[in-house]
């Protein structure tokens, strides 16, 4: 166990938690592995879309549980690929939670699409009682987002699905190797998105999948970003309106290489993300995001904490900034605002009055409470977790003291 070598806090002149010689996990994680795959993709001579990339799809479709898997360009691409194959009309509306990544609204946007929001529950995920009220004749799909690796209620939301006719489409960007009942995501539900952008769990710098059990739907995704080309058709005809979101086999490459460490890493973030839980919920006014017996593997893109400031005894940003100070450098605010807010989202196209639609879960994350802890983090020691708590202690035995300043 860590010992905190001062009771005062960093911030105001005391000794920190962790010093500058105790450094977090680096990211991303590579070696030899990957040296060597992009090393044999570059002798070959063979750098586009091909064998290695294959590969890959093959590898992760069976990493999520999928019967397919379809690589694209980057997540934000392969949800508007995914929006065009079910043939999203000008108008439509899509249900999404108001606290996620931009690109969860504005692929919805951009294939001509009406985002509408729903807001999220203690999960950070969509909250199902909210779904029903939002549908309307105009409703064509459900896209809910595993906020930080925690996968949404799936059960409840394809129920609500089902009895309305609607489509469900996963935003599992944060979500590799997570399981809903031993089932992975993406595949949940018609079909799921994940990126593999720098900052993920698994990267190669850009790319993105489709996952789905759906062979049809698989095979016209693939022909929208092949240049609309068909399976078994000739190389210039174009019977699929399409474009060019293909990846590299360098890509392909790497993702291959990063594949076989993610069961790992996984495990360790979750071993880790459970000390966490443990002992950052017994420190009055934290809240972790609550787990749910049926995830039967949680994979942890964020480390997700709600901060009570009227019982921990400081705002969330001084506690942030306070935790910065003592070492923990990994430590963020989060989404500062909800994506209904966003001017792009707000004064796009066909637009409905978003402010008649106030989410007041996730303004409060946005504004007030939330806490999110890089997943890098999770990769490190149980003392490495014990220090987070260490600094959570420390900020809060100091809470007056810093609200004070």
């Amino acid at each position: 166990m860590t010992t905190v070598s001062s009771s005062e806090l960093a911030l105001l002149g005391g000794t920190p938690v962790r010093d500058s010689q105790k450094s977090w996990p680096s990211w991303p994680i590579f070696d030899q592995t990957e040296r060597q795959a992009l090393l044999e993709v570059f002798d070959s001579g063979k750098w586009w879309y091909g064998e290695r990339v294959a590969q890959f799809e093959q590898e992760y479709a069976a990493f999520q549980d999928a019967q397919f898997c379809v690589t694209v360009s980057s997540g934000t691409t392969a949800g508007e690929v995914l929006l065009q194959a079910i043939d999203l009309q000008p108008g439509d509306e899509v249900i999404v939670p108001p606290y996620t990544f931009y690109a969860t609204a504005s692929m919805v946007v951009r294939m001509g699409g009406v985002p509408i929001f729903v807001d999220v529950d203690d999960s950070w995920c969509m909250n199902p009682d909210l779904i029903e009220e939002a549908i309307t004749p105009r409703t064509r799909a459900i896209m809910p987002v595993h906020l930080g690796g925690r996968i949404c209620d799936m059960d409840r939301i394809n129920e609500i699905a089902e009895k309305h006719g609607l489509i469900v489409l996963e935003d599992a960007c944060h979500s590799w190797g997570g399981k809903w009942k031993g089932k992975g995501t993406g595949a949940l539900g018609k079909a799921g998105i994940f990126s593999f952008q720098a900052s993920k769990n698994i990267n190669a710098a850009e790319g993105g999948a489709i996952v789905t059990d759906d062979e049809e739907l698989a095979e016209l995704c693939r022909s929208i970003t092949n240049c609309g080309r068909s399976k078994e058709g000739a190389w210039y005809a174009h019977p699929n309106l399409g474009t060019n979101a293909r990846i590299t086999e360098f890509q392909g490459a790497i993702l291959s290489a990063q594949l076989t460490r993610l069961e790992a890493q996984t495990q360790t973030r979750a071993t880790n993300g459970a000390i966490l839980n443990e002992k950052l919920a017994a420190i009055e006014g934290l809240t972790p995001q609550p787990d749910d017996e049926r995830i039967t593997r949680r994979a942890y893109h964020l480390y997700c904490l709600r901060l009570d400031p009227d019982q921990f005894g400081c705002s969330r940003n001084k506690a942030v900034e306070a935790a910065e100070a003592e070492g923990l450098s990994v430590i963020s605010e989060g989404y500062a605002i909800p994506l209904y807010e966003q001017p792009s989202i707000a004064n796009a196209p066909n637009a409905p009055d978003y402010s008649k639609r106030e989410c007041p879960v996730a303004r409060d994350i946005c504004a007030r409470s939330g806490i999110w802890i890089g997943h890098p983090a999770l990769l490190g020691s149980e003392d490495d977790m014990l220090d987070i708590v260490a600094i959570f202690e420390k900020i809060k035995k100091n809470a007056s003291a810093l609200r004070e300043a």
